[in-house]
C-alpha cells in the first residue's frame, strides 16, 4: 500500500524523512463509531507502510468537518514507538498496525 503524494506531507524524524496522510479508511463512511489514524513511509524508498490507530473518535459531520485533527508531533511520536516495536520501513511486506490508546498524551 504505498500513498499517494499528492495529500501527502513530509515529516523527518530522527534524521529520517517520512510522508504521511490522514488515513480516509478510518472515516470514509461511517461517521460515528470510527476512529481518527493516519498512515506513514519512507519518502525515499517506500517500503512498509505504518498504519496507525490513534484510539481517537473522529467525530466527522457530514458536511466533512472534523472535530479533532493529527498533529506532525503525533505522527512522529507514532513513527518511534513504531520503530521502537519492529517496524522497518525500507522493508517489503504488509503495513505495519499500530494502536494508539485514546488516553496517551503526545508531549
Amino acid at each position: 500500500m504505498a500513498l499517494a503524494k499528492k495529500g501527502s506531507r513530509r515529516i523527518v524524524v530522527d534524521g529520517v524523512a517520512y510522508r504521511w496522510r490522514v488515513s480516509r479508511q478510518h472515516w470514509c463512511c461511517d461517521y460515528e463509531g470510527s476512529t481518527l489514524g493516519y498512515a506513514v513511509e519512507d519518502a525515499t524508498a517506500p517500503g512498509t507502510t505504518l498504519v496507525v490507530d490513534t484510539g481517537r473518535p473522529t467525530l466527522r459531520t457530514p458536511d466533512a468537518v472534523p472535530a479533532h485533527v493529527v498533529m506532525p508531533r503525533e505522527v512522529a511520536a507514532g513513527i518511534r514507538c513504531a520503530r521502537s516495536k519492529g517496524w522497518t520501513p525500507g522493508a517489503g511486506g504488509s503495513p505495519f498496525k499500530l494502536h494508539l490508546s485514546a488516553s496517551r498524551a503526545v508531549t
